[in-house]
């Protein structure tokens, strides 16, 4: 039996987003058919519209999502109809060269549904977004792509951590290691930015520099946890960050633009021996030049984020707890609840740099 939903699909490059009718497959073998009660809206459903991702249109866009399990498939086990789970583009395999080496969060295999769902109307096959494509009332994944979690959270806030909240708190708690007393600068402070000042802030962190050219977005990072913030398109960020610091520069320099000259920014702006976290997503033509005796000289770790280094069965029961004991903010992303249909006006609000997040409700 399939099930015919209400979906969300970008049909071209550049082209305006539309609601259509999918089929979505009953779960076959290692599958889970999730009825989707929230979805935030990321910018990677933008890049994925404007074929920054690749060309396998049409997209079924959507991955930020937390709903309730409908049913599996044979040999799942990981869940169970009823559960409310948060969704993950990061199914862990637990077989290739670094899960067995005790690192999953690395998982060089991670998986899919092997089903596809469809177009109504012409039974094409749909491209979901990060595997996922949650900006429909159901979904089918990979029963791993699905995480329980407390059911008392809110799906409008848990569905964020399946992509920004966590790719930007993972990027200081697990990419960065930021610990107790560190000095933290985060340059560029969108979703993923502000994530990682709250990661930051979590960790322990004395003194967390924000850094972007908008000062709406700047005093928002203050609010969520900056501690210090530097206006790029008024100051030297190196030398701003450097008189923060004591002259010596942060222990801790998270870039979550994706651009070379932020990242060269971040690299000048840490302390000899720091640590750079590149968790913004350049495109693919991007060039990054460096001294290699400034690389050498400067000594420290240079290092990619993945979604925030994070395991999901790990990470997420451990964030929602947090939020829920109150001691994580996770509804101060959620700037506003939209229904399906004004998918289209939440990208054209987030490129005016208006929201952290609006959140489709279901």
């Amino acid at each position: 039996m399939s099930h015919e939903v209400s979906g969300v699909i970008a049909p071209g490059k550049g082209e305006p987003v539309r609601v259509e009718t999918i089929v979505v497959p009953d779960p076959g073998p290692g599958e889970a058919l999730v009825a989707v009660q929230a979805c935030g809206v990321c910018h990677t459903d933008l890049h994925y519209r404007e074929g920054g991702i690749n060309n396998d249109f049409p997209f079924l866009l959507g991955h930020e999502a937390a709903g309730v399990v409908e049913a599996v498939g044979d040999g799942v086990t990981e869940v169970a109809p009823g559960d409310f789970v948060i969704l993950n583009w990061r199914a862990v395999c637990g077989q290739c060269r670094a899960c067995l080496r005790g690192r999953p969060w690395y998982c060089f295999n991670t998986h899919n549904a092997k089903q596809r769902m469809t177009l109504a109307a012409t039974g094409q096959e749909l491209s979901p977004a990060l595997g996922i494509g949650a900006f429909a009332e159901k979904t089918l994944v990979a029963a791993g792509q699905c995480t329980k979690v407390d059911p008392a959270a809110s799906p409008a806030v848990a569905g964020l951590l399946g992509c920004g909240v966590m790719a930007g708190i993972g990027a200081a708690l697990n990419t960065g290691g930021v610990s107790r007393g560190d000095t933290v600068a985060v340059i560029g402070c969108g979703g993923v930015g502000d994530a990682a000042i709250v990661g930051s802030r979590l960790a322990g962190a004395a003194k967390i520099i924000a850094v972007d050219i908008d000062e709406r977005k700047l005093v928002t990072a203050q609010r969520i946890g900056a501690t210090h913030t530097v206006h790029s398109g008024e100051a030297d960020v190196v030398e701003a960050v450097r008189e923060l610091t004591g002259g010596f520069g942060a222990d801790v320099v998270i870039e979550a633009v994706g651009r070379p000259e932020t990242y060269r920014q971040a690299f000048y702006a840490r302390d000899l021996a720091g640590t750079v976290v590149l968790v913004g997503v350049p495109t693919p033509e991007m060039k990054l030049e460096l001294p290699l005796l400034d690389v050498f000289g400067r000594g420290g770790a240079l290092k990619s984020s993945w979604y925030g280094d994070c395991l999901p069965s790990r990470d997420f029961p451990m964030l929602i707890d947090l939020y829920l004991q109150g001691r994580l903010d996770l509804g101060a992303f959620v700037t506003e609840t939209i229904a399906l249909d004004e998918v289209e006006q939440a990208f054209e609000r987030m490129h005016g740099g208006n929201v952290l997040r609006s959140v489709v409700l279901f």
